[in-house]
């Protein structure tokens, strides 16, 4: 579906200096489904194995894997968690994070994750979410703002309380 046309155009907005950023555009917040997140790690190159997390099965949230199962995989919530120590723990978070991909990780402006969303349409959408791709000048900087999950692009400034 992203033809050369379609990356030409991409290259010439970046010239023209226009950022690309998704956001929601509905109450709930911000997510993308199961088949998003599956295209976006297929665009970076990254083998994945997807899983619906056990510990949260009947929210459907999904685990993604960047290692295969048959690998030494770091579990979330070892067994002797209260045994640890504070070292030993951040040691055991450090390769977790290593071992799965969390879609909310990634950039906003991210062009690999506009793509996807772009491609996929609603179906990129996560269950409380209404994505689209908003389009601000390169030079600005930027933040996102929301109230109860819905969002939209705001030009950061000074705030003092």
């Amino acid at each position: 579906m992203n033809t050369q046309t379609e990356q030409h155009e991409r290259l010439i907005e970046h010239i023209k200096g226009i950022r690309r950023i998704v956001i929601n555009d509905c109450f709930g917040g911000f997510g993308i489904s199961n088949d998003a997140v599956l295209r976006y790690l297929e665009l970076l190159g990254k083998p994945v194995w997807s899983e619906i997390d056990e510990k949260w099965k009947s929210l459907e949230i999904w685990k993604y894997w960047l290692v295969p199962p048959e690998a030494d995989r770091v579990e979330p919530s070892p067994s002797n968690w209260g045994e640890m120590t504070v070292a030993e723990r951040v040691a055991h978070n450090q390769a977790y994070k290593q071992q799965v991909f969390n879609p909310m990780d990634i950039a906003r402006d991210d062009a690999y994750l506009v793509q996807v969303i772009e491609e996929l349409g609603e179906l990129a959408n996560g269950k409380h979410a209404k994505l689209k791709v908003v389009e601000i000048p390169v030079d600005v900087d930027w933040q996102i703002e929301e109230y109860d999950g819905n969002e939209w692009v705001a030009e950061v400034h000074r705030t003092w309380r």
